[in-house]
């Protein structure tokens, strides 16, 4: 018998076992999230006699007579406290890493209460943010250890709700304690365990698939082959290219591809389950670039072809502006895959629902595209499908494709019990699909005042296995590819390539991240060619209200990217080594497709439920959307509730994706506010409304790529931003400063955490972020990543410039997005004044940064 204590109570255990999965699985103590398994992440911190550790490397044998305490053991004093902390300083976004945050800031606390910034960032250097950027985690550090030092009484806080109020994020208090349910949190009675068999080679003919053995083992209730898919076999976001298993005489395409599927009683039967399947490959020769899928003769990795797509944009006449221009710079720019590295690896538990349905509980970025995806593989009609969604541990676009969803929902339909399906950090890594890397090539032209003329641009992105959302990638990419001024002359092409490397997908950023890395990095040159500084060539150029972007679209009145380079001029030139660079993203879908924001007000027990299905991963939408109810009818957070998205009860809001649910959510519920503000207005009390629904909806209407007319509309907005990135002699970065057009901050303090979470993850593209592979095989962990850690940060300043006043959503635009694109030009920028060195590949080579490594 294993005996310790584990917050304060004497436990004991007969077997040794994972300490994690003991705290989790036997206690229910769910604030000790499960992230890497690796000891890399600090999701599954706790306290060991005081001593902050990682409970996924110890075992039940280690801890013997020793003191454990997690984020359930605090008192209610330190409950409060960092509770406030947390949520006054907006230290919380996804939600995923902050009780293990909260565990090393006890571990801090309990025997220093007078720190320094640097005593902090050291002690939670430990615990992985990916959301954040950790500044306002170590200032709510700070909050807690002052109220704990002087005794100070935690404040009492009430919030009228209204646009531009700097709010407690709505779900906040349950993400730092603990209490907020992510879907690996829940357990139900006769729950089995399920997983897939993954191909041992990224291509191969799987010529057998031997179950026999996997089926007789004690503890395995069912294996399932591709034979066994009751409906449609071949799924994917928009092209149905993806098996949910490969089939007997079929071709693998990455090593991430399923070939069967176990569902048992523990965890070991299942890892034995898998071992037993025999599966007789005759391996092939992977695909393992785009350059090689394009040679005459290359294996066809679909049948159609490799090509996934290819994109045109052309307007007026660049090469003949080219050829006449003063000044033409031309260079080829490579950047690379890189993880999303969310903290939450997917998870998803099916059950049956009535005699014939499925319930699903998800963690992905819709879940109306799971219910779609789920009925498509089960051949049921949607409706027979149910879709809830827990709290979303980060996605950053990592979580729009199927992952787990679809095979916990086929083994619960075959076994007619819960099955959770969770994938290992090692798998979420193999898996789920990455940023593109991109190989490009960016011709750019200016005369001899800087002004730009023209330029030409070559892109080829590989999409990896499966389309996924390569195709709008893609798109992005060439849309935004010659940035945010104003010249009409563009030839922009670009191909998604097949390869047997992992999918690529959707990434924060879109493709704007590859496209203006180059662009930016291009206007450099112009600017030094010129005789004129990198910030007056962006200011000569940058599209004002009434100006034609290169795409077309008429810049509307709220387009403030002057205001944006304004703001940090002062900044950018007093500093000898400091890097500029500009960028401009869309919000919502645009280029035609149809594009809906939907909401419903459900007056219940006295308490208005926000209900809408948009996905919130981190970004606060619950927040925001309680902000418009809250300005529309003058009533107050305390009377409002936001549901959990469920297609049962939640009108479909589109993916969380394209910056799009602020603006599109964001006006449906402002629209439906409206209706229930006539109805108060009316002297009716929610009470008197009971049961009633109030239902808005927002379609974003915009013009198809490449219609015949003079002024297209792409999208319904735009956001713009311009960072500065400086340096030091010795080449470490000092700060960044950020300038984000935001149209209207409906939650000023939730803008500033998303610039800094952008930036940060920016930095790591730039310096230090790869995901190395070796014949389509990964071979990156969680912790070799090059994931940017609280001690690796610089200074952060963030600049909200407010200029939209018009009324849709009011007024506000996606941000979630373009935080995360300026950062790595601008770094380039500095590195070139600092050595002269022409960087033109990420992760920026010959820095101090990969100079440690």
């Amino acid at each position: 018998m294993y005996q310790f204590i584990v917050n304060g109570e004497d436990v004991g255990i007969d077997k040794d076992k994972k300490l994690i999965e003991y705290l989790r699985e036997d206690l229910r103590l769910t604030s000790v999230k499960n992230g890497c398994s690796e000891g890399a992440c600090g999701t599954c911190s706790i306290l060991v006699n005081g001593r902050p550790m990682r409970a996924c490397i110890l075992t039940t044998s280690k801890v013997v007579g020793k003191e454990i305490t997690t984020v359930e053991g605090l008192t209610d004093r330190e409950k409060d406290v960092y509770a406030y902390a947390f949520s006054e300083m907006g230290a919380v976004q996804c939600g995923f890493c902050t009780p293990g945050m909260v565990i090393s800031a006890k571990g801090l606390l309990d025997t220093n209460l007078n720190l320094t910034e640097e005593e902090i960032k050291k002690a939670i250097r430990g615990n992985i943010c990916r959301c954040t950027g950790y500044i306002k985690i170590a200032e709510a550090i700070k909050l807690a250890a002052k109220i704990l030092r002087e005794n100070i009484e935690v404040p009492q806080v009430a919030f009228k709700g209204i646009v531009g109020e700097r709010m407690h994020r709505v779900d906040a208090k349950d993400k730092v304690l603990g209490t907020g349910e992510y879907v690996d949190d829940l357990y139900f009675e006769g729950m089995l365990y399920g997983s897939a068999l993954r191909t041992k080679y990224p291509r191969a003919l799987v010529k057998k698939i031997d179950i026999s053995k996997a089926k007789e083992y004690p503890g395995v209730i069912t294996v399932l082959t591709a034979e066994d898919i009751p409906g449609k076999r071949y799924i994917g976001h928009l092209v149905k290219d993806w098996p949910a298993l490969i089939a007997v005489g079929e071709e693998t395409r990455y090593v991430g591809d399923a070939v069967a599927l176990v569902a048992a009683e523990s965890r070991e039967a299942l890892k034995k389950g898998l071992e037993l399947i025999e599966v007789e490959y005759k391996e092939l020769e992977p695909v393992t670039s785009p350059e090689m899928a394009m040679i005459e003769g290359a294996p066809k990795i679909h049948k159609d072809g490799n090509i996934l797509t290819k994109e045109v944009l052309k307007r007026g006449n660049a090469c003949g502006i080219l050829e006449k221009s003063k000044y033409v710079v031309t260079t080829k720019y490579s950047t690379p895959f890189t993880e999303h590295a969310f903290l939450e690896p997917e998870c998803a538990i099916a059950m049956p629902n009535g005699e014939d349905g499925i319930l699903l509980y998800t963690g992905g970025q819709s879940v109306y595209d799971d219910q779609t995806e789920v009925s498509e593989l089960l051949g049921f009609p949607k409706e027979k499908v149910r879709v809830i969604s827990k709290l979303v541990g980060g996605g950053f676009g990592g979580k729009e494709d199927m992952s787990v969803q679809h095979h916990a929902a086929l083994l619960a339909w075959y076994t007619k019990l819960p099955v959770k399906v969770t994938l290992s950090r090692k798998e979420s890594i193999m898996i789920h699909p990455k940023r593109h890397a991109m190989e490009m090539e960016f011709t750019t032209a200016c005369d001899e005042n800087g002004k730009l003329t023209a330029m030409k641009a070559r892109l080829v992105s590989d999409t990896g296995a499966y389309a996924s959302l390569g195709g709008p990638v893609l798109q992005r990419a060439c849309t935004h590819a010659a940035g945010p001024y104003n010249y009409q002359n563009v030839d922009i092409e670009g191909l998604a390539v097949y390869t047997n490397n992992p999918p690529a997908g959707a990434f924060r950023g879109f493709g704007v991240t590859q496209s203006a890395f180059a662009i930016e990095c291009n206007l450099n040159i112009l600017a030094e060619n010129v005789g004129i500084s990198p910030w007056e060539i962006r200011y000569r150029n940058a599209v004002r209200p009434g100006d034609i972007l290169p795409n077309g679209q008429i810049a509307d009145e709220g387009t403030a990217i002057v205001e944006t380079l304004l703001a940090v001029k002062e900044e950018y030139e007093k500093h000898p080594y400091a890097g500029i660079a500009c960028a401009m993203k869309n919000a919502g879908l645009g280029v035609g497709v149809p594009d809906f924001g939907r909401c419903r007000l459900t007056i219940s027990d006295g308490k208005v439920h926000i209900r809408t299905s948009a996905a919130c991963m981190g970004q606060g939408l619950a927040t925001v959307t309680t902000h418009i109810v809250c300005e529309t009818t003058g009533l107050i957070p305390d009377n409002i509730i936001a549901d959990a998205p469920d297609t049962a009860i939640t009108p479909d809001s589109g993916t969380s994706t394209a910056s799009r649910q602020t603006l599109f959510t964001g006006e449906a519920t402002r629209r439906a506010s409206l209706k229930l503000k006539d109805a108060l207005n009316l002297g009716k009390t929610l009470e008197e409304l009971e049961g009633e629904d109030f239902y808005g909806e927002y379609e974003g209407k915009t013009d198809p790529m490449g219609l015949d007319k003079p002024n297209p509309v792409s999208h319904i907005a735009y956001g713009y931003a311009t960072h500065v990135a400086i340096i030091d002699e010795n080449g470490r970065v000092q700060k960044i400063v950020a300038a984000h057009d935001v149209g209207k901050a409906i939650n000023p303090i939730n803008i500033e955490g998303q610039i800094e979470g952008g930036v940060v993850m920016s930095l790591g593209y730039a310096l230090t972020e790869n995901y190395p592979l070796e014949n389509g095989v990964p071979k990156a962990k969680f912790g070799t990543l090059g994931l940017f850690r609280a001690n690796d940060i610089p200074e952060i300043e963030s600049i909200i410039v407010e200029k939209n006043d018009i009324s849709l959503a009011y007024g506000a635009k996606g941000i979630g997005e373009i935080t995360a694109i300026p950062t790595a030009p601008a770094v380039q920028g500095a590195y070139y004044k600092l050595d002269g060195k022409y960087r033109t590949k990420l992760p920026l080579q010959d820095t101090p940064y990969n100079r440690e490594k």
